[in-house]
C-alpha cells in the first residue's frame, strides 16, 4: 500500500478542508465563542474558544484545531556509528535542512502541529533523560504549530537524579523567571506556538521505582486529614502562581497547557483545583487504549469544565521474533481518535511517537536508516484524514 502524501490526502478528499484550512471563523454563520483564558492578549495568536458545543484550540487566523501532534523529535538519532553517513551526506550536518524533511513528512501524514519534541535517550536506574528542547530558531525552520515545554521544575515521574524542588522558596521564584526570561521572551511574539507545557507527568503524591528515593512532592498520607489537604492545595496554588507569573512577565499572549498529568497514577483534586485560575488547558498523559483515555478524560473535563488534551499517548504492537522494535498499532491509534471526538472537551491527541526509531525508545515512524514504518503509517495518515474531515464537518454552521 502507498503511503499517502500529502497531494494524496488533499486528493482524496475532495471538497474538504485541510488540516489547516479551514473557514476563517468571522465568516461563519454561529462562529467561535471565544474561552474565558490567562491571556492578556489573544489577537493573532493561538486561543482556546467552543463551537457548536465543542472546545478547540483556535489559530491565529480565527479557525477551529483539533490539534493532531507528533511528539519526541530527534534528530541525535541520525548519528549513530552506522547510520551518521545519512547525517552528513544528506543533510550535510543541517538542522535547517533536517528539519525540512520532519516538516514535509508531518504534513504528508496528516499532522498539524509538533507536541513536546524532546525524545529519550537514557533510560536506566542511573539516569533517565531526554534529549534537549528545541531552540526557537529551530522552530522556525519546522515551521509548524508546535508546543514547547519550560524546564520550572525535574520532578517528572520519570526522573532519577534530581532532588524535588522546594517550591515555597526564593530560588524557586528566581529559577522560574530566569526560565521564562530566557525563554518566553523570545517565543512571545511567534503566532506558531500554541503553548507552554511544565513538567511532563509530576510526581505530587506518587513515585516510580527508581525514584523512591527522594519520594513524592507532597506526602499523600497527609491527605487523610482536611488540614493536610489544604496545605497540599495552599502548597500547589503557590507552584501555579509562581510559574503563571513568571511566564506572563514576558510573555502575554500565549496559551499555558501548564503540566503534563500523568492521568493514570494519582492525582489529587487539590492540584487541579489550584491550577485551574493559572492555565488554560489540562494536559494528560495516558496510555491504555481508548475506553481507559476516555475515562480519564472525561473526569477531568468535567471536574474542571476547562478543555483537555491529550498530549501523550500510544498503543503499539508487539515485535515480531526477527525484529527488536516497537510498531504503532493504526487500528488503536484510530480507536482513539474516534473516541475523543465523543469528549467535547477534547482538544487535540499528540502520538507518543517518536518520529525516529532510536535505541532507547524503540519505536518510531521511520528507523534509524530512514525507513519507514509503512504499516503504521499508512493507517495513522488514514486516521488522521478521517479527524481532518471530522474537524471541518464538525465545525460548519448547524
Amino acid at each position: 500500500m502507498e503511503t499517502l502524501s500529502r497531494r494524496n490526502f488533499l486528493k482524496h478528499t475532495t471538497g474538504l478542508a485541510s488540516v489547516f484550512i479551514l473557514k476563517p471563523s468571522h465568516l461563519f454563520e454561529n462562529p467561535v465563542v471565544a474561552g474565558q483564558t490567562t491571556q492578556i492578549n489573544t489577537k493573532g495568536f493561538f486561543t482556546t474558544g467552543q463551537r457548536n458545543g465543542r472546545w478547540w484550540f483556535i489559530t491565529p487566523k480565527g479557525e477551529p484545531l483539533f490539534s493532531i501532534g507528533l511528539n519526541h523529535i530527534d534528530s541525535a538519532t541520525l548519528r549513530y556509528g552506522e547510520n551518521v553517513h545519512i547525517w552528513r551526506n544528506k543533510y550535510a550536518n543541517s538542522m535547517e535542512k533536517w528539519l525540512e524533511q520532519v516538516r514535509s513528512d508531518l504534513l504528508g501524514w496528516c499532522f498539524n502541529s509538533a507536541g513536546w519534541v524532546q525524545e529519550v535517550v537514557t533510560r536506566n536506574e542511573q539516569n533517565h533523560r531526554h534529549s534537549r528542547n528545541f531552540t526557537f530558531e529551530e522552530y522556525q525552520w519546522l515551521n509548524m504549530p508546535y508546543c514547547h515545554m519550560l524546564p520550572f521544575v525535574d520532578f517528572h515521574q520519570w526522573e532519577v537524579e534530581t532532588r524535588n524542588p522546594d517550591i515555597n522558596s526564593k530560588g524557586f521564584e528566581e529559577w522560574c523567571d530566569y526560565v521564562a526570561r530566557a525563554d518566553c521572551s523570545r517565543f512571545c511574539e511567534d503566532p506558531k506556538l500554541i503553548g507552554y507545557f511544565y513538567s511532563d507527568c509530576p510526581t505530587w503524591i506518587h513515585i516510580r521505582e527508581f525514584n523512591a528515593w527522594k519520594g513524592p512532592l507532597f506526602d499523600p498520607a497527609r491527605l487523610e486529614s482536611e488540614a493536610g489537604r489544604k496545605e497540599l492545595l495552599h502548597l500547589a496554588g503557590r507552584y501555579y502562581k509562581v510559574t503563571h507569573d513568571a511566564i506572563r512577565r514576558y510573555d502575554k499572549n500565549h496559551l499555558i497547557l501548564g503540566d503534563r498529568y500523568e492521568a493514570r497514577a494519582p492525582l489529587p483534586d487539590e492540584v487541579v483545583k489550584a491550577a485551574m485560575p493559572h492555565v488554560d488547558v489540562l494536559s494528560f498523559q495516558c496510555f491504555g487504549g481508548a475506553q481507559i483515555i476516555k475515562e480519564k478524560l472525561d473526569y477531568w473535563a468535567k471536574f474542571s469544565g476547562k478543555p483537555v488534551l491529550l498530549a501523550d499517548s500510544a498503543v503499539r504492537m508487539k515485535p515480531h521474533t526477527s525484529k527488536v522494535n516497537l510498531h504503532h498499532d493504526p487500528d488503536a491509534y484510530e480507536d482513539i481518535m474516534r473516541m475523543l471526538r465523543d469528549i467535547p472537551e477534547c482538544v487535540g491527541f499528540h502520538l507518543c511517537g517518536a518520529y525516529i526509531c532510536n535505541r532507547t525508545r524503540r519505536s518510531g515512524l521511520r528507523d534509524e536508516q530512514e525507513i519507514i514504518d509503512i504499516e503504521s503509517i499508512n493507517g495513522i495518515t488514514t486516521a488522521n484524514q478521517k479527524m481532518a474531515r471530522w474537524m471541518y464537518e464538525s465545525t460548519q454552521h448547524r
